[in-house]
């Protein structure tokens, strides 16, 4: 639905009411030059007339990342997915618009349980007092793309439903094909943007919320977590109902805990807060640096304590994955960022990120230096991933490197929970937690297995493309001597010679002209050959004249260009 090409402008402005509203709201946050600049002038006054002049100054008193995120909150659902995403890209915006994006809400009032009922009656093929012994009406939340409501299994076990709003695939739907023409307005009009490839955004956005309306996704994101905790006692993973689950149904588990901030609940109920600290930060460290399969929001709402200092992960749509490789490279940058090894972080820094030009290694060095040096003389109990993430993403855009959104992603989770660490516990040091994990992977990347694995899949790799080549020759000699291959040479920086050559062969040419002009005349002069004028051959005399033109005319292109 949302990946194949559509013809944007026509499609779009069918829904001409839908892009008058976003203009409208576009102009009521101050972007009136957005819109101007992307050439939507019939739409342009309509804003004009529906923002009142006291709202413009009220608006004028916010930032421009503080207005875009207002105005994706008013925007809707898909504006509101699209923030949420974007604020995880590092590589396409910057450091304060993400920092802003982040705090995008998603509450919206719920939708009637008889929709409700029918969802979900559609969606498991049975009514629903032949599933549920009891269902609330009364939603627990209510988001953007779906609302949960608790309930209770014929089998007795209490499980949370979560129903997809009616018609959000529609109204997502729309609001793509608009975002795609506004995309391909950007790359025409907006210069400076066009390096970011709008349109490519839009798609890739398109994917991710698709992925996001598929709650089978989800269900798959919970199963593969829960097994990579199988034996640990520490953590608790909701149980997926597969059999009362579709794409746009989740049952799961209802658990009944306490959100891992509620410091006063936590008290009273005598939970261990420097125990789950710890447990929190080893969990997603565990998540990290063992498995690369990590929980990628774990916000206070999401993670849950139970009985016993047990640590509850809920909600799974949102899940981070990182090879083996971006992993030890992650665990570099940390082990120099621990040891204030300024050229070890910078090292790391270029594997795990992107760039489409070699960025200068001494400048980057000089500006890593200076940001460690803000963190040199403090306790490493005092250093601070948040605050490091938000310096380094500065650095990084300053450099025109890119970092990857699930790296990203990483670095976010490690300074959530850290956070939520140090809420639990002032004393909680991250640093000191991540260490064993660090040291775990540097020993296991020098470990002798590990060491034939890598030699191993070389060796399987160099044997495969040696199996490879004689095929590939085969098939570049037939195409040559089928004649499907040719082979063009292309110069550069000799433009301004073959000018230079052009000319000079010309002007010489050219003499030869007027020399042989001159040589014919005189011959016809002397042969006294008629008709004539004024006594002498006219074809001699034109000739002359003519030769005389053009010597001249070649005098003074040399005296022009000043080379004699």
């Amino acid at each position: 639905m949302f990946n194949r090409k559509i013809s944007i402008v026509s499609r779009t402005y069918r829904h001409a009411n839908r892009y008058r509203q976003i203009v409208t709201i576009l102009f009521k946050y101050g972007f009136g030059d957005v819109v101007d600049r992307l050439h939507l002038g019939r739409y342009l006054e309509v804003g004009r007339q529906m923002v009142s002049r006291e709202h413009r100054k009220d608006v004028e008193a916010l930032t421009r990342p503080e207005r875009v995120r207002m105005a994706f909150e008013e925007l809707g659902p898909t504006f509101v997915k699209m923030g949420q995403i974007l604020s995880t890209r590092p590589d396409l915006i910057a450091a304060e618009y993400i920092e802003e994006l982040s705090k995008l809400q998603d509450d919206v009032p719920p939708f009637p349980f008889s929709q409700v009922k029918e969802i979900v009656e559609t969606e498991l093929k049975f009514s629903i007092e032949e599933i549920f012994e009891q269902f609330d009406e009364t939603p627990l939340a209510a988001a953007s793309l779906g609302q949960v409501h608790r309930a209770r299994l014929k089998s007795g076990e209490d499980v949370t439903i979560k129903v997809q709003r009616p018609s959000i695939r529609a109204t997502i739907e729309v609001d793509l094909e608009i975002l795609f023409h506004l995309a391909t307005l950007i790359e025409k009009y907006v210069e400076e943007l066009e390096i970011h490839r709008p349109t490519k955004i839009v798609e890739e956005f398109s994917r991710t919320l698709k992925k996001e309306l598929d709650y089978a996704v989800e269900a798959s994101n919970a199963e593969r977590f829960a097994r990579q905790f199988v034996g640990n006692s520490s953590v608790y993973v909701p149980r997926v109902f597969r059999e009362a689950s579709t794409k746009l149904v989740l049952t799961m588990e209802c658990i009944d805990g306490i959100k891992a901030s509620r410091v006063d609940k936590l008290d009273e109920g005598g939970f261990d807060r420097k125990l789950i600290a710890s447990r929190g930060a080893d969990l997603i460290l565990e998540q990290i640096f063992r498995h690369g399969f990590f929980h990628a929001d774990p916000h206070p709402a999401n993670v849950f304590v139970l009985p016993g200092n047990v640590i509850c992960y809920l909600d799974f749509g949102m899940m981070g994955r990182v090879d083996q490789y971006a992993r030890e490279d992650f665990a570099d940058m940390l082990y120099g960022y621990v040891r204030r090894d300024e050229s070890g972080v910078t090292g790391a820094l270029l594997k795990i990120t992107e760039w489409d030009k070699e960025p200068d290694r001494r400048a980057l060095d000089r500006d890593m230096a200076d940001l460690m040096d803000l963190h040199l003389y403090r306790p490493l109990k005092e250093l601070r991933i948040e605050d490091f993430l938000q310096q380094l993403l500065k650095l990084i855009q300053r450099h025109r490197l890119r970092l990857p959104s699930d790296i990203f992603l990483m670095i976010k989770a490690l300074a959530q929970v850290e956070g939520l660490g140090l809420v639990l516990d002032p004393d909680f040091d991250m640093t000191e937690r991540a260490a064993p994990f660090i040291k775990r992977l540097k020993l296991e990347r020098l470990s002798p297995k590990r060491i034939m694995g890598d030699f191993l899949d070389s060796g399987g790799e160099l044997a495969q493309l040696l199996k490879e080549v004689p095929g590939e020759l085969r098939d570049i000699l037939k195409q040559v001597r089928d004649g499907k291959v040719s082979v063009r040479f292309e110069h550069k920086g000799l433009e301004k010679f073959i000018f230079e050559m052009d000319r000079s062969s010309n002007r010489v040419a050219f003499a030869v002209v007027v020399a042989s002009l001159i040589v014919g005349s005189s011959f016809i002069m002397g042969s006294n050959v008629g008709p004539f004028l004024f006594g002498f051959p006219i074809l001699g005399v034109v000739g002359f004249s003519i030769a005389g033109v053009f010597g001249i005319w070649l005098v003074i292109s040399i005296l022009h260009s000043g080379r004699l």
